[in-house]
């Protein structure tokens, strides 16, 4: 190869102490702990308690255990990208917040909101500031704390989320490794089955929008679960097949953790073992942004130096999309 390729360096993650878990939703709503884990293969979810914390302190605590861990100086970051749907507040953005509070003086930073994709979308425009030789440490940040936005009365939707955040750090090399491929890709007509109907420029927060529960996430699930299923599949194989990829190439697949059944459609659609695909969703549920960091976080020991990684996501939107690289280094 020739020229500057965007690798991921180094990774940490913040999970709140508080676990909810399906004995106790029982207690909330009409459901039962075989209903949660026959359909989605949750079992718990970490939630984030105590007034005035929001999604920031679980970033800046990602990012903060990232710097230690690495030995980068805050100083030396140049960009950080917070991808999320829920931030901290309309404006500033959630990652000016994280930068302020893990010490990070000398970066510009922003958020992208893709909903569940966002942290394939966030990757993706971190590798091209690296891969241009303009920047030498970026760090992404996939962080929710869906507990905000979800309604607790609705059996269907508060059984899938759980909030937590995981960074990763990006940097340049020129070695054989880092991102390779990716496709991104979106379909507006999507927001009718996945949104939340109030809050925006269109519907603006209102007594009668409070009372009407408008500003939880709504979700059409066996709509989303279709799209979810043939989306990330085709661009998963897409992507394999643009690099020449068989199925015992793959190391991992890293797919976005929404729904056990979604996840085993993929990778059988991909021809892959199970032990080739990563999965805490039993541990997490559906951390949105956070989903596929907190999985290469957790297999991260298991992860070996040019390994063929490909991630895949889908999310509200509709937004979707996947990438193919291979990790740049090996077990500490």
């Amino acid at each position: 190869m020739s020229g500057i390729r965007a690798a991921i360096t180094a990774i940490d993650s913040y999970l709140p102490d508080y676990v909810l878990t399906n004995h106790e939703l029982e207690q909330m709503v009409d459901t039962t702990e075989e209903w949660i884990t026959t359909r989605t293969g949750i079992k718990t979810r970490h939630i984030l308690k105590g007034n005035g914390k929001g999604t920031s302190d679980m970033g800046a605590e990602a990012v903060k255990g990232l710097l230690k861990k690495s030995g980068v100086d805050p100083n030396e970051v140049d960009l950080l990208i917070c991808c999320t749907v829920t931030p901290d507040m309309k404006f500033p953005a959630t990652a000016n917040i994280i930068s302020d509070k893990a010490g990070i003086k000398n970066a510009f930073s922003y958020d992208i909101n893709a909903a569940c994709s966002g942290f394939i979308y966030s990757l993706v425009t971190a590798s091209k500031f690296v891969e241009s030789g303009q920047y030498k440490k970026v760090i992404v940040v996939g962080a929710d704390k869906m507990s905000s936005i979800i309604d607790y009365t609705d059996r269907q939707t508060c059984v899938l989320f759980g909030d937590g955040a995981s960074a990763v750090l990006v940097e340049p090399t020129t070695e054989d490794v880092g991102v390779i491929d990716h496709i991104c890709q979106s379909d507006g007509f999507g927001r009718v089955h996945l949104h939340m109907k109030a809050g925006g420029s269109v519907k603006p927060p209102s007594y009668e929008t409070i009372d009407a529960r408008e500003h939880y996430v709504y979700q059409e699930g066996q709509a989303v679960f279709k799209f979810a299923v043939s989306n990330m599949a085709d661009v998963s194989v897409d992507i394999m097949k643009r690099n020449n990829l068989g199925s015992d190439d793959i190391a991992f697949l890293v797919p976005h953790q929404a729904n056990l059944r979604i996840i085993d459609a993929v990778g059988k659609r991909m021809g892959l073992d199970k032990k080739q695909i990563m999965i805490n969703i039993q541990r997490y549920g559906n951390t949105t942004n956070a989903t596929i960091p907190l999985c290469l976080s957790d297999y991260e020991n298991q992860l070996k130096k040019g390994d063929n990684v490909i991630l895949s996501a889908f999310g509200g939107g509709f937004t979707w999309g996947a990438v193919y690289l291979k990790w740049a280094y090996d077990p500490s």
